[in-house]
C-alpha cells in the first residue's frame, strides 16, 4: 500500500516543478490579464495565454510524441496543424472573406502605402543579423515589422521554429498596442496641417473589378514570388467566395466558424511552444526590442511616403493613412482615423486607411515569400 501510494506522489506534478516554469506561468497570467481586463486581442492572447499555461504543467503529457504502445498527447495531434502549415493559410481564408479591396481599388496609389510599411521587415532583418542571429532567425524577427500574426507564425514555423513561441507573442502584443505604439511615431512625423488634411469619400468600384482583382493578384503574386502562394492563394480565395454574390454560406462560415476554430487551435499551440526552456533566454528579450523596433519602421514608412504623396497630390493625401500600411487588419485603419478626428472633427479617413491597410495584409505575405524565396 505504501508502495503504491509513493508511485501516486512521486507522479505528481508538485516533484517536477521548477522556478523557470512558476515564471512562464505568471507569464502565461499576464497574457490573460491583457487580453481580459485591458482588451488587447483577447481572441489570440487568450489562447496562447492559456496554452503557455498547459505547457508549462510538468508531467501533464499533452505534448507527448506517439509511440508503438502510446497514442501521444492532445496538442501532439493538435500542434501538427503548426507544423502542416494548416492554421495560417486557413485563418487568410477568413481574412479574404472579411476583407474589402474596394478602398484599395479605388485609390491604387495606396497599393505603394502597403508597401513601404514593409520597410521595418527589412530594416529589424539587418538589426537581427547585426545582433547575432541567424540569417533564417533574423528574417523571421524582421517578419514582426509586418504587424500580421499569422504571417508571422508562418514564416517562423519555416526558417526558426524554436522560436516560435517568442515572435508569436512578440508579434500579436504589439498588434494589440497598436493604439498605443502609432500616434506619437504619426505625431512626431507629420504637421498638424497635414494632420487636419480632408479627403474626399473614395469612388466606388464595380463588382467584376472586384471578382477579377483576387484572380490577377493571385496569378502575380505567385509567379513572382511562388513561396508566397499558400497565404496569399488563401486570401484571395476567401476574398473572391466574398465577391462573387453566390456563395454566402461559404464566405460566412469562412468568416466565423472556421476563423474563429482554426484562431482557438492556432493560438493553443502558439502558446505550448512557450515553455520556459525554450522561453526564458536572452534571445527572447532581444526578439521583443528588435519586434517593436520593426513595428515603428514599418509605421514610419507608411507615414512618410504618405506625407510625400501629400506633397506631390498637393494635398490630397492625408498623411496619416500611411500608418495604416502595416497588416494589422482593421486596428490600423481605426486608428488612423481616430487620430484624424482628434485634429479635424469632419476628417473621416476609415475608408481611405482600409486601401493601405489591405495592401499591407497582401505586403506583409509577399515579404514572407521573398524571404522564404531568399532563404528557404
Amino acid at each position: 500500500m505504501f508502495e503504491a501510494l509513493s508511485q501516486i506522489i512521486s507522479s505528481m506534478g508538485f516533484s517536477s516543478l521548477q522556478w523557470q516554469q512558476i515564471v512562464m506561468m505568471l507569464v502565461s497570467v499576464l497574457l490573460l490579464y491583457l487580453a481580459i481586463a485591458k482588451g488587447f486581442e483577447p481572441l489570440l492572447l487568450i489562447p496562447i495565454g492559456f496554452g503557455c499555461f498547459l505547457a508549462n504543467l510538468p508531467n501533464s503529457g499533452l505534448l507527448s510524441p506517439a509511440t508503438s504502445e502510446t497514442i501521444g498527447g492532445l496538442f501532439y495531434y493538435i500542434s501538427y496543424g503548426l507544423k502542416l502549415e494548416l492554421f495560417p493559410p486557413l485563418i487568410f481564408l477568413g481574412i479574404g472573406a472579411m476583407t474589402d479591396f474596394g478602398p484599395l481599388l479605388a485609390n491604387p496609389r495606396t497599393f505603394l502605402l502597403g508597401a513601404a510599411a514593409q520597410f521595418g521587415v527589412y530594416a529589424a532583418f539587418f538589426l537581427a543579423f547585426f545582433f547575432g542571429f541567424s540569417l533564417p532567425e533574423a528574417a523571421s524577427i524582421g517578419i514582426i515589422g509586418g504587424a500580421d500574426g499569422p504571417t508571422a507564425i508562418f514564416l517562423t514555423n519555416k526558417l526558426a521554429p524554436h522560436l516560435l513561441g517568442a515572435i508569436a507573442v512578440a508579434a500579436y502584443s504589439y498588434m494589440a498596442l497598436i493604439p498605443l505604439i502609432q500616434p506619437p511615431i504619426m505625431k512626431l512625423i507629420t504637421t498638424d496641417k497635414e494632420r487636419k488634411t480632408v479627403m474626399p469619400p473614395p469612388a466606388k468600384v464595380s463588382k467584376w473589378v472586384k471578382i477579377a482583382f483576387p484572380l490577377i493578384v493571385t496569378l502575380l503574386a505567385v509567379l513572382i514570388v511562388p513561396p508566397s502562394a499558400p497565404l496569399i492563394a488563401m486570401l484571395m480565395g476567401g476574398n473572391l467566395l466574398k465577391e462573387c454574390g453566390v456563395t454566402e454560406r461559404l464566405s460566412k462560415m469562412a468568416q466565423n466558424e472556421l476563423c474563429n476554430i482554426v484562431t482557438l487551435f492556432l493560438g493553443m499551440s502558439v502558446g505550448m511552444k512557450m515553455s520556459a526552456e525554450a522561453f526564458l533566454t536572452i534571445e527572447t528579450i532581444k526578439i521583443v526590442i528588435l519586434g517593436v523596433l520593426a513595428f515603428a519602421f514599418s509605421t514610419a514608412g507608411g507615414l512618410l511616403l504618405a506625407k510625400l504623396l501629400y506633397y506631390i497630390t498637393k494635398g490630397k493625401i492625408n498623411p496619416l493613412i500611411g500608418s495604416a500600411g502595416v497588416s494589422a487588419f482593421p486596428m490600423a485603419a481605426r486608428v488612423a482615423h481616430d487620430v484624424g478626428l482628434k485634429y479635424n472633427p469632419n476628417n473621416y479617413l476609415l475608408m481611405h486607411a482600409m486601401g493601405p491597410n489591405v495592401a499591407g495584409v497582401l505586403g506583409s505575405a509577399i515579404a514572407a515569400g521573398a524571404l522564404l524565396a531568399f532563404l528557404g
